[in-house]
């Protein structure tokens, strides 16, 4: 036959205060290192609640819904704390209870004064980097400004000194092209005023400068204005004359400004400083020529030193053609022997410079 056994409760089951309190619902208790055979006990057998507790004899009401823990000391050895303990215990951990809420709403205060101090801080350091940022912005309009105002002058500036110039240039430009026109006309009417047979004949002399009398352009200058000019009065000492020209021997000097001693025109080699020894007018003689290496001198009146002049000034610029000393065109040339003939015509006539 198979026995039936109950399992074995708690020996103060009736007087327990944690089984009161577990039975009343107000403490859950967990078993943690009970024997096995309380631990299958516990198990095993359910608390009733249908059943009334039995009241604990000799104790005070009030303990029989403190909450109780049980401790395990050893397996299968266990005891129970005393009431006074276990109010203790229970006074305790609802004074933490109590007093963990408020700590943890005086470190939520802490934290939200910290982050306000450093909100703040962090406000008015942005504040101060704004307002710097503000007024270096402020410096860099005003230097903007300035600039802007120094481009728009030097850009008037630029404006008016660049009108200036082109109002300059074409000034020059319009002055260039009158001259250039004048210049133009006065060569047109000069080349309409050139005779075209001169001008052919120097062309061909310039070709190959020569003091020859025989070719065409100083055959037609002796003939024209040196014979005339060089033909005096007294016509052997004019032919002398000539001569010394054409071999650049002739001397003309200045007679002294003192009075002469009075003497006899005969005993006066050359003639006498009041006579003309080329023309034999009387005149008053302020110059005297020299024929090559001749030591006689003749006196000769100012009309017929400016024809002599002529006619030498004449051929010292033919010599310089023929040296190769004048560096001219064709053109330029020949008016300045125009020019010299000019001079011997005029002299011929009696026209020349009056001396002082």
């Amino acid at each position: 036959m198979e026995s039936t056994e109950e399992p074995a409760g708690c020996p103060a089951r009736g007087t327990c205060p944690v089984f009161l309190a577990m039975s009343a619902g107000t403490v859950r208790y967990a078993p943690s290192g009970l024997c096995p055979a309380l631990a299958g006990n516990l198990r095993e057998e359910p608390w009733g609640t249908d059943s009334p507790p039995q009241p604990d004899q000799g104790l005070p009401p009030s303990l029989a819904a403190v909450p109780v823990s049980w401790k395990s000391t050893g397996p299968c050895q266990g005891h129970r704390e005393s009431p006074g303990a276990l109010v203790e215990t229970s006074a305790g951990e609802v004074a933490q209870d109590q007093e963990g809420p408020v700590a943890t709403q005086l470190d939520v205060l802490r934290l939200r004064s910290s982050s306000m101090e450093i909100r703040e801080k962090g406000s008015e350091f942005l504040k101060e980097e704004l307002r710097r940022a503000q007024k270096e912005l402020k410096l860099k309009d005003e230097e903007c400004e300035r600039l802007s105002k120094v481009r728009e002058q030097l850009e008037q500036e630029l404006e008016e000194l660049t009108a200036s110039l082109f109002e300059e240039a074409h000034k020059m430009v319009r002055e260039a092209n009158m001259k250039q026109a004048a210049s133009e006309k006065q060569l047109k009417e000069a080349r309409g005023k050139v005779d075209t047979i001169l001008f052919a004949e120097f062309q061909t002399w310039r070709e190959s400068p020569t003091l020859d009398k025989t070719c065409p352009f100083l055959e037609r200058v002796y003939r024209e204005d040196v014979g005339p000019c060089l033909d005096f009065t007294m016509q052997e000492l004019s032919g002398l004359v000539r001569a010394a020209v054409e071999d650049n021997t002739l001397t003309i000097e200045p007679v002294a400004s003192q009075t002469l001693p009075a003497v006899k025109v005969a005993e006066v080699e050359g003639g006498s400083t009041n006579m003309c020894a080329l023309s034999g007018l009387t005149r008053t003689c302020r110059h005297r020529i020299r024929l090559g290496d001749s030591k006689s001198h003749y006196y000769i009146s100012p009309s017929s030193r400016a024809r002599i002049t002529a006619v030498c000034n004449f051929f010292t610029y033919i010599r310089y053609i023929q040296q190769g000393l004048v560096r001219q065109d064709a053109e330029p040339m020949f008016w300045e022997i125009t020019r010299l003939r000019k001079e011997m015509s005029l002299a011929k006539l009696g026209f020349f410079p009056q001396e002082a």
